[in-house]
């Protein structure tokens, strides 16, 4: 029988068997909070990263596909031919993939204007991250016949020229030479990346290779979305021998750049790497705190309990067996401020991510609420190590126990 165990859960944790003393009370409120904050940092950081790489992806997607001119007579535009099409279908990783055509454009209003480019609104991706962060009107549906001439814009470029969903406006391409068009504005999206809300509004794709006089097979570039953004790079990396391959060995007649999403927002995902380290210190700093108050903790239990120890000195019991007695107890205090910490904390994010009350500057952040992403496994883990290190930290003090005398306890009893 492991009695130290069993001693460790019979036992109370103060002195008077009645109420905990304000320093147990103090433990569990410090682990609680140490294991709140713990949580909170890694679901914001995840939350952080998953946004940002969606809205990333969102505009860029995950491989991009160029066409590198072979000549002064050739152009950069990218044809989706028979050949082409076979080598990307034979890709497992590739789930799918669309021509993306784009056209410098100026969007004149009586009282200003501004330059942009019009970007086909190819793929699914693209409709659904749009459609995610539509503030006015609807998304156009371009397999509908009378859509052809509704764009969507930037609500940073609906403020600047004063429009609303439902405006028409007077459009300039050029492209050779100068066209008008009267594009209506059927809905009005807010990424809060002005990098990329600044320059870009979307339109169908046909309209733009029209206005650009190329073949329907024809675009700017090729976006192809893959199974597992983990894998980006060594999919890329793939993709671009294969290609190669390809070439040299005739099927294809054209070079091609391949570009993926992580080169393309790489500012953002620096800016994320330097979030992991302000993790760590977070993490470290709060296991710390939650060490040092439940050492404290553990030693006034082992002050309170002084004539226990005498008393189970003194019918055999070695100082190791006394130790372990004290230091599941002082687990016992973790465990429990643990358990309310993951209870306060994971209430906390899930109202969050189901309500977004919690707000952040866009204009600093990329996004107007605290995003968060609640990873069991993340979670798992924090726990586990945190108990882990508690325990490994509460082997020392619980020496202290080998310095009370058995005699000197006993005398007074």
């Amino acid at each position: 029988m492991n009695y130290p165990l069993y001693l460790a859960k019979r036992l109370s944790l103060s002195s008077d068997s009645r109420h905990s003393s304000p320093a147990i009370k103090v433990a569990v409120t410090a682990v609680a909070l140490s294991v709140a904050i713990m949580l909170a940092a890694i679901a914001i950081v995840l939350g952080f990263k998953r946004e940002i790489r969606d809205k990333v992806i969102g505009f860029n997607s995950h491989i991009t596909l160029y066409a590198i001119p072979a000549g002064s007579e050739d152009t950069n535009l990218i044809t989706l031919t028979p050949t082409l099409k076979t080598i990307l279908d034979s890709q497992d990783y590739i789930t799918d993939y669309s021509l993306e055509a784009s056209i410098p454009a100026i969007l004149k209003t009586p009282d200003n204007f501004k330059g942009v480019y019009l970007k086909s609104m190819r793929g699914e991706s693209l409709k659904k991250f749009l459609a995610s962060n539509i503030e006015e009107g609807k998304l156009p549906d371009y397999s509908k016949k009378g859509s052809e001439m509704k764009i969507v814009i930037s609500r940073k470029a609906a403020d600047q020229l004063n429009l609303k969903a439902g405006d028409k406006i007077d459009t300039y391409f050029m492209s050779g030479s100068i066209r008008v068009r009267r594009l209506e504005i059927a809905a009005i999206f807010n990424s809060h990346f002005d990098t990329y809300d600044n320059v870009f509004i979307y339109g169908d794709l046909p309209l733009i290779q029209n206005l650009g006089e190329v073949s329907p097979t024809q675009g700017t570039s090729l976006t192809i979305a893959t199974d597992n953004f983990n894998n980006l790079e060594e999919n890329a990396n793939h993709l671009t021998a294969t290609l190669n391959e390809a070439l040299a060995s005739g099927l294809l007649y054209k070079y091609y750049r391949v570009d993926n999403a992580l080169n393309q927002g790489a500012g953002y995902f620096r800016w994320l790497s330097l979030l992991d380290t302000n993790v760590i210190v977070v993490l470290v700093l709060m296991t710390i705190v939650a060490c040092a108050t439940l050492i404290s903790g553990m030693l006034i239990i082992i002050l309170d309990k002084k004539s226990f120890i005498g008393l189970i000195r003194s019918m055999g019991a070695t100082i190791k067996n006394v130790r372990r007695v004290f230091i599941y107890m002082a687990v016992r205090v973790a465990l429990t401020g643990l358990l309310i910490g993951n209870i306060l904390m994971l209430t906390i994010l899930w109202a969050q991510d189901k309500w977004h009350f919690l707000p952040l500057d866009a204009d600093s952040y990329y996004i107007d609420f605290v995003p968060v992403e609640i990873n069991w496994q993340s979670i798992l883990i924090l726990n586990t190590a945190t108990v882990v290190v508690i325990y490994f930290c509460l082997i020392l003090p619980s020496w202290f126990v080998a310095k009370i005398s058995p005699a000197e306890t006993m005398r007074y009893e």
